[in-house]
Parts: C-alpha cells; structure tokens; sequence
C-alpha cells in the first residue's frame, strides 16, 4: 500500500485538518515531527521510504528546516511537496519576483540595494511611499511602509544595527495604490482550488490573517485564475498560494507562499482544501 507522508514542526489547523482528510479518503498518512529526527547525507532510499512514506508533504514552519529536510529526502529518491526547487524559490520573495518576471507574470516596480546608501538611492528613484521587505519571512514580519526619507533613515539604521546579512538586502517594492484589501489564491497543481480577499484590519495597512485581517469569498474569474496559475508554474507548481493586489492597470502578483496555511482561506470559502492536497499528493505519487 502506498503511504503519503507529513513532515511537520508543529500541529496546526492545516495539519489536523490534512491528517482527518486523509483518514476519511482512506489514505495511511505517515506524520514524522522535524524536530525529533537525524537524517544522513546518503540515506538509503529503502530505509527512508519505511520511515518517511512514498512521498512527503512538507509542512515545516521553519523555512531553512523544510527546505533542508526536502533536500535530503529527493536526493534519496523521494517525491516532496513542494520540491525543492519550488521551496528555494518561493521562500525566497527576490527569487519569486525574478521568476515571475521571467515568466511575464504582472509584478510591482521591485528594486534591490546591498548597503544603506545604495538603498536610499533606490528609495528616490522609487519614490514614497515604498514598500520594504525581508527577502525571507512570512506573516508580514519585518514589512514596512516607508512614508518618507525621514521613516526610511530610522528603518535602515536598525537594520543595519542588526548585523543579519539577510537584512542588508533591501527589497524594496513600490506602494501599489489599491483597495484596503489583496486576494489570496490557492492552486493544487494546475487547478485554482479557492480565491479570498484578505482585508487588513483596524489600523493596519498589512492584510496578513496573522495580523488580524479578514477573508471573504471572491469568485474565480478568468483573468484571475489565468494569472495565478501562471505564477504557480512560473516558480515550479504545487500546492501554492498566489497573493496578489488589484492595481490600476489591473491584477499583479506580489507574493507566492510555499507551504500556506489555508485556515482562513477554507472558513471563507469552504473549499475542501485538505481532500484536494491529499488527493494531488496521491496523484503525483501514481505517475
């Protein structure tokens, strides 16, 4: 019998709700906590299947975990959702844009400095208010709204007081004007499973559910679905959340999330999400 693997740094509602899909489609789901295992750089492939399942959803929280861990489990001939690839570039948000450049998915003006000064620079020709980002991090951690020369110099000081290679990355994105609001879409392979709108809450500009923002169900139009399943192929394809804003001149995408959490996405929707990823993951497993 087959066995779909779930690898996991913690038990969400994501994880609780993939774990009873699983049981009521039938399918042996093989959990595996990251934090509880070693793995060897040329792990038997045998052995790894006993333990880990014929192929792995990967679920970890921690970015640099999972994309370690999904590593080692397809050099010892594993199928990962998401693979590899796929991790490296969409935890990463320079490495998305530059793939959905690439593949000439509409994008915001995005412009990257390496020092303070290079930074200010980039700021001018972007113009305020600018958008400015980790290139890793997720819930909206670290992402702020540079209104003017005066926020920009008190946020790239502490930055620079941080003494985090990562931070001296400046990514910086303009302000795209639109609704208080950005959609989430959420593909599984070449379909569009669910779309939302996020609002931001009270007194926040960010529309993170994280952060207090609210879902509501939104229609699939063509357009929509067009683009979000450009961008899922754009950086590789899998179960991918396409995070996008509604621009002047239309829809542009901003973001796509490795391992999503789709809470707030199936409460607006009802969208069988976690029957949808265990029946892809078996279907990816029979080809």
């Amino acid at each position: 019998m087959n066995r779909v693997g779930l690898v996991y740094d913690r038990i969400r509602w994501e994880e609780k709700a993939l774990i009873d899909a699983s049981r009521k489609l039938g399918i042996e789901l093989k959990l595996t906590d990251s934090k509880d295992i070693y793995l060897s750089a040329d792990e038997d492939s045998g052995r790894i299947r006993e333990e880990f399942g014929d192929i792995v959803i990967q679920r970890c929280i921690s970015y640099f975990r999972g994309l370690h861990i999904t590593a080692i489990l397809e050099n010892s001939g594993l199928q990962v959702i998401n693979p590899f690839n796929v991790s490296l570039i969409c935890g990463n948000k320079l490495f998305t844009i530059l793939a959905l450049v690439k593949a000439g998915v509409p994008v915001p003006k995005t412009l990257v400095a390496f020092t303070d000064e290079s930074a200010f620079k980039a700021l001018d020709a972007l113009g305020y208010p600018a958008v400015l980002k980790p290139v890793i991090g997720s819930w909206g951690r670290l992402v702020a709204l540079v209104r003017d020369r005066d926020s920009a110099q008190a946020l790239i000081e502490s930055r620079e007081e941080m003494q985090n290679s990562l931070m001296q990355i400046y990514y910086l994105q303009e302000y795209v004007k639109r609704p208080p609001r950005d959609i989430r879409v959420l593909t599984i392979g070449d379909e569009v499973v669910a779309a939302a709108y996020r609002y931001s809450a009270n007194g926040e500009w960010r529309t993170n559910v994280a952060r207090g923002g609210r879902t509501e169900p939104l229609p699939v139009t063509s357009e929509l679905a067009e683009i979000a399943l450009k961008a899922s192929k754009a950086v590789g394809g899998g179960v991918l959340a396409v995070d996008c804003m509604e621009s002047p001149n239309g829809i542009i995408v901003h973001e796509v999330n490795n391992t999503p959490e789709f809470k707030g996405l199936y409460s607006a929707t009802k969208a069988d999400i976690p029957k949808k990823i265990i029946e892809y993951a078996v279907k990816v497993m029979k080809r």
